[in-house]
């Protein structure tokens, strides 16, 4: 029991560490932002206010989730590893404190870059959303496994030398069985079409197998 206190004590610590050097920087967030809204906007003026098929649009929005993710998560670890204090770190809280303390700061980062940008997607692509519950469930469900994904891979590209274009050459394959069945998902909650709980089952299932992968894989980097 003391040892989960520890460790909970520890996860706050780093997340309201990193919390405040967001709010103090904010070029992480504010690139997250309008990647977002540039490409979403590009994207809504390329197509001339054609309508577009349902999976068409679903897939968009989960590719403009992706690549807006990246351009955040992808920095996780550089205040540490420039600074020269992830040692430092690890000797305040254990590695699986630091994991999933970068975890729920990734993890709120998205939330924070869907809650502006969906409304925004909506609007801009006029998409009428049958399901709004599956779609918000969909979408934290999608982002769970982003984040559990994304702050491994940035573990994993700290040192790299070309960071930018590894991290989301990492990262498509890891998210991939969780885009599939999000995006469907997507698809029908924009369309009266009856809702597959098993896909749900599957993003929630998948979600798990990264969180633990990452667990078990952390304490080796």
């Amino acid at each position: 029991m003391k040892l989960s206190r520890c460790r909970f004590d520890a996860v706050s610590a780093i997340v309201r560490k990193d919390f405040l050097l967001n709010l103090r920087r904010r070029a992480t967030f504010a690139a997250m932002m309008m990647f977002a809204l540039t490409a979403t906007a590009s994207l809504s003026l390329s197509t001339g206010g054609a309508l577009l098929d349902e999976k068409f649009l679903a897939a968009i929005l989960w590719v403009v989730i992706f690549f807006a993710a990246g351009a955040g998560i992808a920095g996780t670890f550089d205040d540490e590893a420039q600074a020269g204090t992830l040692p430092t770190l690890k000797l305040y809280g254990d590695a699986q404190a630091i994991l999933f303390g970068k975890m729920f700061v990734a993890f709120l980062s998205l939330v924070a870059l869907s809650t502006f940008i969906l409304p925004i997607f909506l609007i801009l692509f006029d998409v009428g959303v049958e399901k709004i519950f599956l779609l918000l469930v969909t979408v934290l469900l999608g982002l769970i496994g982003l984040s559990a994904a994304g702050t491994l891979t940035a573990a994993l590209t700290t040192s790299a030398a070309v960071k930018g274009g590894l991290f989301p050459i990492l990262l498509f394959p890891v998210t991939l069985p969780i885009f599939l069945p999000a995006i469907r998902l997507t698809e029908i909650s924009f369309t009266v079409a009856p809702v597959d709980s098993s896909l749900l089952v599957v993003v929630a299932a998948f979600d798990a197998i990264l969180i633990l992968a990452a667990s078990i894989l952390y304490d080796y980097l």
